[in-house]
C-alpha cells in the first residue's frame, strides 16, 4: 500500500489536521483529542466511547465482538465476487480466527496487523482491483467522504508502526471495529 504521506494528499481539507493527527510522526502516540477528533469525523464517536470504556473481560465487550463477528461474516457472505475468486472469501473467512485470537488475548499488535490483512481482503471483496490501485483512497472519498475517511485510515494503520503503548493499539483498532459495526 501507499505510504502515508502520499495518502494524505487525497484528504479534502476539512480532514487534513485532524486525519493526519491521529498517525502524527511527532509523538509516540496519538493524543485522546486527536483520537476522538478522527470518530467524530467518521460518525462513530456515540459508539467508540461507549465501546473504548469497556473492559475486554466485560460482558458488554463480550457481546460487541460477538456482534462484530457475525456482521463481518455476513458482509463477506453477502459480498458478490466472481466465481473465480470466491476462494478470497474462503481465505479471508480463514483469516478471522486468527484476528479474533489475537485481540482475545489482549495482543493488539498483533491484532492491528491481522486487521490490517482483514481489511485488505475485505477491501478487494467490496471493491475489487479498484482497492490495489494507487488512487483507491481518492476513489473511496469520490464515493462517500467518510468511507473514504475509513479507506484512508486503513491504508495510515497499516503504514504506521511505531511503538504504541497498549491502550493506543487497542483505541485505533477500536476505530476499525466500532466504524464496520455501522457499515
Amino acid at each position: 500500500m501507499l505510504g502515508i504521506e502520499y495518502e494524505n494528499q487525497f484528504l479534502p481539507d476539512e480532514y487534513k489536521e485532524k486525519a493526519a493527527a491521529l498517525f502524527s510522526p511527532a509523538g509516540p502516540h496519538p493524543s485522546q483529542k486527536a483520537l476522538m477528533d478522527f470518530v467524530d469525523l467518521l460518525g462513530i464517536s456515540v459508539e467508540y466511547k461507549r465501546v473504548l470504556s469497556m473492559d475486554n473481560d466485560a460482558l458488554d465487550f463480550t457481546k460487541f465482538i460477538s456482534s462484530f463477528y457475525k456482521n463481518i461474516e455476513l458482509l463477506i457472505d453477502k459480498t458478490w465476487v466472481e466465481a473465480s475468486e470466491e476462494m478470497r472469501k474462503e481465505t479471508l473467512h480463514a483469516r478471522l480466527p486468527a484476528f479474533f485470537s489475537a485481540l482475545e488475548e489482549k495482543n493488539y499488535k498483533k491484532a492491528l496487523n491481522e486487521f490490517s490483512c482483514v481489511l485488505d481482503e475485505l477491501a478487494f471483496l467490496l471493491f475489487g482491483e479498484q482497492s490495489r490501485k494507487k488512487d483507491f483512497v481518492e476513489y473511496t472519498f469520490r464515493i462517500d467522504s467518510q468511507i473514504g475517511l475509513f479507506w484512508w485510515y486503513t491504508a495510515a494503520l497499516r503504514n504506521y508502526r511505531p511503538d504504541l503503548k497498549h491502550e493506543f493499539q487497542r483505541a485505533l483498532l477500536l476505530i476499525g471495529l466500532c466504524y464496520l459495526s455501522n457499515f
